[in-house]
């Protein structure tokens, strides 16, 4: 079995909306245009690919982003920089093969080396132990519950420390940014992204 991470490309974009649109109660369902914006926009968003077909993904944004989510906001308001975790979702013919895992070990990667803090919210009504334990075992505490809109479902916040960024801000960021290699790099996006972390991270490596 050969199992690759990668930045999402747009040819994904359809089998990427298809499994997110299958994926059931607990994954809001998205149109079109609402995975556009995340292909457009997203900080953080990758796909497994095993043997050639479309095992799942992830998408996360950081801080700064003109993203409407209730719990993005939430994070916004409470917080100065994070990387928020938006949705994942495994293919049901890949489930419980640690895969999750996988994604999360990644996108943790990403984070620590840009931000002191990972977050990401999980569904109280239908609840889901298998997710709320997965969630715990990996490091994450819950900082806030709330509501999504008047009769949404209630949400349990959680964020996770990330000790190695105080290193790499001392190290790295606060002296000319992260070295210029591969892993390290944002992925491409197809617009200008005139975010403020990206500008400042521009003006890092100038």
């Amino acid at each position: 079995m050969a199992l690759a991470i990668r930045d999402v490309r747009e040819h994904d974009l359809d089998a990427v909306l298809a499994l997110n649109n299958a994926a059931g109660r607990t994954i809001l369902a998205l149109d079109a245009a609402q995975l556009r914006y995340f292909y457009e926009h997203a900080d953080y968003f990758r796909v497994a690919e095993i043997d050639g077909h479309l095992a799942g993904f992830l998408i996360a944004m950081r801080e700064g982003s003109n993203y409407e989510s209730p719990n993005y906001c939430w994070f916004s308001t409470h917080y100065p920089q994070f990387v928020y975790i938006d949705r994942i979702v495994i293919a049901n013919a890949y489930r419980r093969h640690g895969l999750g895992r996988i994604f999360y070990c990644d996108v943790n990667s990403y984070a620590e080396v840009r931000v002191p803090l990972l977050t990401c919210e999980v569904f109280l009504e239908p609840r889901d132990d298998v997710v709320v334990l997965f969630h715990g075992t990996y490091g994450f505490q819950e900082v806030g519950q709330q509501r999504m809109g008047e009769s949404g479902p209630q949400v349990s916040l959680l964020a996770k420390d990330l000790p190695s960024y105080a290193y790499v801000r001392e190290t790295y960021l606060d002296h000319g940014g992260l070295p210029d290699v591969p892993w390290l790099a944002e992925r491409p996006r197809p617009f200008n992204d005139d975010s403020p972390q990206r500008r400042l991270a521009g003006e890092r490596h100038s």
